[in-house]
């Protein structure tokens, strides 16, 4: 496992994250990823979350 994990979904980093933002100009294409599959209903964080979160 990463570390500094944010997206137990996903498997997206912390690092993976703001990486993305610098390389964006401020913007995240991997948020935008991950907010677009939630809406989908393809994440399940109550199971994946080891907070259940």
């Amino acid at each position: 496992m990463r570390k500094n994990l944010i997206c137990y979904c996903f498997g997206y980093s912390e690092g993976e994250i703001i990486r993305d933002v610098e390389e964006n100009r401020g913007t995240s294409a991997i948020m935008e990823k991950i907010l677009s599959q939630k809406k989908k209903g393809a994440c399940n964080c109550n199971y994946h979350h080891p907070e259940g979160r």
